[in-house]
């Protein structure tokens, strides 16, 4: 009998609403999988302290774990290894948060020199770190759905490619249009990235009266509801399409 899948939205460092979720979710066995959707870091304050939780949750909990790459692990591996101050330096990014989870430094104190020329570099992630965003995949596919942090681009005649045949794997972790929300017809995709506040309401199936919910369109399902920018984190388990909030 095919396992349980559970669907953990964008949590950018935000550690109470990750164990606050994690605690209502329902006693998973071996057959279940967890799938993360990326962005674990920057914004909150514990970027540190999730990365640490979702590293050791395939031991803690007894099933298997799946952390895809986000956006931001992308963008701070781009950091270190050719540097993109147009990254680091907008404070909407919260990527100084992340740094002083890191450093322990007071979270409110203004930004010193020093710090700002860390940020630049991205030196202050420990090795061990870094080599796990490196590893982590750009999608995930069950029997139940295909799993990516931000969506599928169309080719040439408008035609959604599989992950497996992507001509810009970045565009996995970056793309954000209407188009694929509104027209993907494929098999059930689940995405983060995108607020849901941001996706057309009309298309969602999902409690239409409360457009900070998940999103649930035709084809795509979409969990990012804004953890990290005062909203809250959620996760979808498949295939019953059951919804769990740390709000």
């Amino acid at each position: 009998m095919p396992g349980r899948t559970f669907a953990i939205g964008d949590i950018h460092g935000e550690l109470d609403h990750l164990r606050t979720l994690i605690s209502r979710l329902p006693d998973v066995g071996r057959s279940d999988t967890v799938v993360f959707m990326g962005d674990y870091v920057d914004r909150g304050r514990s970027s540190r302290e999730v990365v640490e939780v979702v590293r050791g949750l395939d031991r803690d909990v007894g099933c298997n774990v799946v952390c895809l790459r986000g956006n931001h692990e992308d963008a701070w591996l781009k950091v270190i290894d050719e540097g993109w101050p147009g990254f680091v330096m907008p404070p909407g990014n919260g990527c100084l948060a992340t740094m002083r989870s890191y450093t322990g430094a007071d979270p409110d104190a203004p930004r010193t020199r020093e710090e700002l020329i860390a940020l630049l570099t991205g030196r202050f992630f420990p090795e061990e770190t870094v080599a796990w965003f490196r590893s982590l995949p750009l999608w995930y596919e069950d029997e139940h759905a295909i799993y990516v942090h931000a969506g599928l681009t169309p080719d040439e005649d408008g035609e959604y490619r599989h992950p497996r045949y992507a001509l810009q794997p970045a565009a996995l972790l970056w793309t954000r249009t209407e188009a694929f929300f509104r027209n993907y017809r494929g098999k059930r995709v689940v995405v983060g990235h995108t607020h849901t506040l941001d996706l057309p309401q009309e298309l969602s199936s999902y409690n239409v009266d409360d457009p900070t919910d998940m999103w649930a369109g035709p084809a795509v399902v979409a969990i990012d509801t804004g953890c990290g920018r005062e909203g809250f984190l959620t996760a979808v388990e498949l295939p019953s399409m059951t919804v769990y909030e740390s709000r």
